[in-house]
């Protein structure tokens, strides 16, 4: 696995609190976020590194999705 950066729009709550809503993919393809299962700090076993893991349903499916620092990324395959 490789971590995949990608674009996210993003809500932010008046206390803070970032909720995704759109996730981009390196091709232009959006998907929208259906769901927020899960948020926690966390490292990424597959692919390295750790930061805020959210795992979002997208499509019917949850997926992991990490903010580290200030970027987003996703598991993918190589």
């Amino acid at each position: 696995m490789r971590k995949a950066y990608v674009d996210v729009l993003v809500s932010m709550r008046s206390d803070g609190t970032i909720l995704p809503r759109v996730v981009k993919w390196e091709d232009g393809t959006r998907y929208e976020v259906d769901g927020i299962l899960d948020v926690r700090r966390a490292a990424s076993i597959e692919a390295g590194g750790c930061g805020i893991r959210y795992i979002v349903q997208i499509r019917g499916r949850p997926r992991y999705l990490f903010l580290e620092e200030n970027r987003w990324f996703v598991e993918a395959k190589r």
